[in-house]
C-alpha cells in the first residue's frame, strides 16, 4: 500500500515521527511539492496526504490508483471533494487539533498590544532603564484585558476556547454567530446581531469558516462600527479581511491595532499593506503549530487512516 505525503515540513519541520503512518503501509515524505512535480510524485499511490498542497479534478483525474486523501488540517479547501465523491475517493481532514493553540494566540495577541512586553524588554535590554531616573517607565499606556468587552465573530469550538479564557481573564464576551446556542459554562456570554459586535467590543475576534457571508466581513463599513481604541485580530481565515481597507483605518488611526496570524495569500507578497501598516502585529500562520498541536494532528491523522484501511472511516469531508 503505497502512502505519498505531498508536503510534510510543516507539520514535521524534523521534531516529530512519520512512524505510526509508516506502519500502515510503504511511505514516502516529500517536504513540498510544486504544482507541477503533484502527478509525477503521486502517481501509483493509493493514499494521499497533504496539507497545503492542492489537488484539483485535473491532478485527481491523473491518479487512477487514489483511494484516499488525507488533508493534513481542518479546512479542506484544497481539494475538489466532488471529483473525490465521483470517483469514490474518500477525503478526510483533522478537526479540533488546536483549538487550545489556537486561543492561546488570540491572547498572545491581546496581551502584547495590552502590556506591550517586546517593546518594554526591548527599551531595557537596549540600556534605556539602567540609563533612566527612575525606578519604572512606560512607553505607551498599559491596559487591563479585566472590563474590556470581546466581541467574538464565531462560536465554534475555537470560538468557546476563547470565550471560556476570556471569562477567567473577567472580560465581557459577545457574540456574533449564525446559530445562536447557549453553551454550558458559557452562559455569561450575550449573543448579538454582527453590527453590535463591531460597534461595542474593545477587541473583535474572528473564529467563523470562510464563506460568502464571511468573505470580507472585516471591510470599510464595518471597520467604521469600531472604536477608536479597538482591536481586531483574525486568526481564522485570511479571507475575512479586506487587506488594503485594514491597513487604512490602521494608518489612519481609525482603529487602534491588529493582531493577524492568517492573511489572504499565504505566503503573501513583500508588498501586501499590512505587513508595513501602523500598529499591526503578524504572524506567519503559527497559531496551529505548537509541538502539541501538531503532535494531536499526526496521531488523528494516522488513526483516520488506519480506520479507512479498516472499513471504518472517520471525519469524511465528502
Amino acid at each position: 500500500m503505497k502512502i505519498v505525503v505531498l508536503d510534510g515540513y510543516t507539520l514535521n519541520p524534523g521534531d516529530l515521527s512519520w512512524d505510526e503512518i509508516g506502519r500502515l503501509g510503504e511511505l514516502t515524505v516529500y517536504e513540498r511539492t510544486s504544482y507541477g512535480k503533484i502527478v509525477s510524485r503521486a502517481k501509483g499511490a493509493e493514499l494521499i496526504l497533504t496539507n497545503k498542497t492542492p489537488l484539483p479534478a485535473e491532478v485527481i483525474r491523473e491518479l487512477p490508483s487514489l483511494r484516499y486523501i488525507g488533508v493534513l488540517a481542518t479546512g479542506y479547501n484544497i481539494v475538489d471533494v466532488d471529483e473525490a465523491r465521483k470517483r469514490e475517493i474518500v477525503v478526510t481532514n483533522v478537526p479540533d487539533y488546536s483549538n487550545a493553540a489556537v486561543a492561546q494566540l488570540v491572547f498572545a495577541f491581546m496581551l502584547e498590544f495590552a502590556s506591550r512586553v517586546g517593546v518594554h524588554s526591548d527599551a531595557a535590554r537596549g540600556g534605556r532603564w539602567a540609563a533612566g531616573p527612575d525606578f519604572s517607565f512606560t512607553l505607551s499606556p498599559l491596559r487591563d484585558l479585566a472590563g474590556k468587552t470581546l466581541g467574538l465573530i464565531g462560536f465554534g469550538s475555537i470560538g468557546q476556547q476563547v470565550a471560556r479564557i476570556a471569562l477567567a481573564f473577567g472580560m465581557n464576551v459577545i457574540v456574533h454567530t449564525r446559530t445562536p446556542k447557549g453553551v454550558p459554562g458559557l452562559e455569561a456570554v450575550r449573543f448579538v446581531a454582527k453590527e453590535d459586535a463591531f460597534r461595542e467590543a474593545d477587541i473583535v475576534s474572528l473564529h467563523c469558516p470562510l464563506t460568502p457571508d464571511t468573505q470580507g466581513i472585516v471591510n470599510r463599513a464595518t471597520l467604521a462600527l469600531m472604536k477608536r481604541d479597538a482591536l481586531l485580530i483574525n486568526t481564522a481565515r485570511g479571507g475575512h479581511v479586506e487587506e488594503r481597507e485594514l491597513a487604512e483605518a490602521l494608518n489612519e488611526g481609525r482603529i487602534a491595532g491588529a493582531g493577524l496570524d492568517v492573511l489572504v495569500a499565504e505566503p503573501p507578497a513583500p508588498g501586501n499593506p499590512l505587513l508595513s501598516a501602523a500598529n499591526c502585529l503578524v504572524t506567519p500562520h503559527i497559531g496551529w503549530a505548537t509541538v502539541e498541536a501538531r503532535s494531536r494532528l499526526m496521531a488523528i491523522a494516522a488513526n483516520n487512516l488506519r480506520a479507512f484501511l479498516q472499513g471504518n472511516v472517520v471525519n469524511r469531508v465528502n
